[in-house]
């Protein structure tokens, strides 16, 4: 997975990491009939009555041949490749053209031009074996377009600008086919493979291109801004929810460039990404490419300028906080850590509001979650200011308490790490008689109780430190916590008496006189000798 922080920014944009293709089969776990399989006759069909037939042998093999066996899948078949293009040009002959260094130099624009009119030619890839030629010319073609504008100055000129971007958006800009799974289950991002894009040779090359030609020196964004315009970063985004994570990795870089280079559109695509976010935490719920926009969004939070803006403020506590609460969170949470801290670095005074909203979206059954979420916390206690612990040390550390009581071993042991980080324990020896007195009962009680024998050491080790930070303080908390044990058995105690007199007395007028109610209903004559366990039972159901 990717780190999160500026790779955006520094990412080559001249390659996309490697994929191994593997090719997925027609059917997931279930087995075919060979073709020439003839039908089941009615002598051998397990489930035809025998009536007028010798019996079988009471064999007890023979008993279990007509029992329903379970087809139970061992491995997951990856899932088809198809390409995502659905429309492609009517059947075009390409012309293999002369390269540059063949004509003279005053025709090279006009074949700069034809070249681009070449690559604007689609191609089906569905069929491997149709167009081979076609293919073949546009692959080399686009690959003498990339060398040519990498290698020559002064080769933008502004005809090229709308060919340029008209090539790019034929070639990329289509309609997403839906996450569905073509055989059973529905799309499982966490446990299916990606789809790749078929058509990849070619549209590789288009996204190298188009970016050569963005960062080029002879670029011109007032010539540009006439082609790149709102509606060309729509439908850029739409593609970040292809399951290519190659073309994913370009798009991203891709935007990167665009914002950076378009000052007229960066509040555009900003309001742009947070209506993507928006729709993924209150809508679908499924994104292929939130991870990369977080990752574009983490380099551009780190050049905000300070003071933050209220939109900036709007933006963390209105998308990045609820994107917590999404269950596939794992998918991104890294990236979205990154933009927190990156947040939280800019203006400690947020910390509160983020470590909040955090605990508000704190998961409750979900362990592997709450781990990410202990990580994520750990992130943002690198970082605080210590008047900034103050205001949040209560609610946090009274939720690291129930962490550290989780039967769950990760989590408890994750809760229990940040005890060996050096920072957040002088955080807490600084705050010591506070949160002393929230985390001793936990300690103490899971030092002896829990299953897990390496939570015992942990616990023990963070029980010493505060033994050694406040020695005073910490016999004054086990006393209490002693008190505490006493007076809850005491009470324990008092409750089981009471239930017996109940018990006694219940049984006491069972015996003699006619109940004429009980707690459920009216009591006839034939139910006055009920027995006292269950009145008993019956007042203890009702309270």
């Amino acid at each position: 997975k990717s780190s999160g922080k500026t790779a955006a920014a520094t990412s080559d944009s001249s390659s996309a990491p490697t994929i191994v293709v593997v090719n997925a089969g027609e059917q997931r776990g279930h087995a075919t009939p060979p073709e020439n399989s003839a039908p089941l006759s009615p002598a051998s069909n397990p489930h035809k009555s025998h009536s007028k037939e010798e019996p079988p042998k009471r064999d007890p093999l023979n008993r279990l041949k007509g029992t329903p066996k379970d087809v139970i899948p061992i491995s997951k078949a990856p899932r088809r490749q198809r390409s995502s293009r659905f429309h492609v040009t009517e059947k075009v002959e390409l012309e293999k053209l002369p390269n540059f260094n063949e004509v003279p130099s005053d025709k090279r624009q006009d074949l700069f031009l034809r070249k681009l009119s070449q690559c604007a030619v689609i191609f089906d890839f569905n069929d491997a074996s149709a167009d081979l030629k076609g293919k073949e010319i546009k692959r080399s073609t686009l690959a003498e377009l990339l060398e040519y504008i990498t290698t020559n100055r002064g080769v933008i000129t502004e005809p090229i600008y709308p060919e340029v971007v008209s090539m790019f958006a034929i070639n990329l800009f289509r309609t997403i086919p839906p996450q569905v799974n073509p055989i059973g289950d529905a799309f499982d991002p966490e446990e299916d493979e990606p789809v790749l894009e078929l058509a990849w040779p070619h549209l590789q090359i288009v996204y190298e291109f188009f970016l050569r030609f963005i960062e080029s020196p002879d670029f011109n964004t007032n010539i540009a801004k006439k082609y790149i315009d709102p509606q060309f970063i729509l439908q850029l985004l739409e593609l970040f929810d292809s399951e290519d994570p190659r073309e994913r990795d370009f798009l991203k870089t891709t935007l990167h460039r665009i914002y950076g280079k378009f000052l007229n559109l960066r509040a555009f695509i900003r309001r742009s990404i947070n209506n993507v976010f928006f729709q993924f935490i209150y809508e679908t719920e499924r994104h292929n490419g939130i991870a990369e926009l977080l990752e574009i969004l983490g380099s551009i939070i780190n050049g905000f300028a300070l003071p933050l803006k209220e939109e900036h403020k709007t933006f963390l506590t209105k998308v990045l906080i609820p994107l917590h609460k999404v269950k596939s969170l794992t998918l991104y949470h890294p990236q979205l850590a990154y933009c927190v801290v990156q947040f939280l670095e800019k203006d400690p005074s947020l910390t509160e509001e983020v470590i909040c909203g955090l605990l508000r979206y704190w998961p409750k059954v979900n362990s592997p979650k709450e781990v990410m979420f202990l990580n994520e916390i750990e992130e943002i206690l690198d970082v605080i200011e210590p008047q900034e612990f103050v205001k949040i040390q209560v609610p946090l550390f009274q939720q690291i308490a129930r962490c550290v009581s989780s039967p769950h071993f990760q989590v408890a042991e994750r809760a229990l790490y940040y005890w060996n980080n050096e920072y957040i324990v002088n955080l807490i020896g600084d705050n010591v008689t506070v949160i002393l007195p929230v985390m001793f009962p936990s300690l103490y009680q899971n030092s002896k109780a829990h299953w897990n024998r390496t939570i015992h050491g942990l616990v023990y080790n963070a029980l010493k430190l505060f033994m050694e930070i406040n020695p005073a303080l910490f016999d004054q908390c086990t006393a209490q916590y002693k008190q505490s044990r006493q007076l809850e058995k005491k009470k324990m105690r008092e409750r089981e008496e009471t239930w017996h007199r109940l018990e006694r007395t219940a049984a006491h007028n069972a015996q003699g006189l006619p109940l004429p109610y009980t707690i459920g209903g009216p009591l006839t004559s034939s139910r006055t000798d009920v027995s006292s366990k269950k009145i008993i039972k019956r007042i203890k159901n009702f309270l």
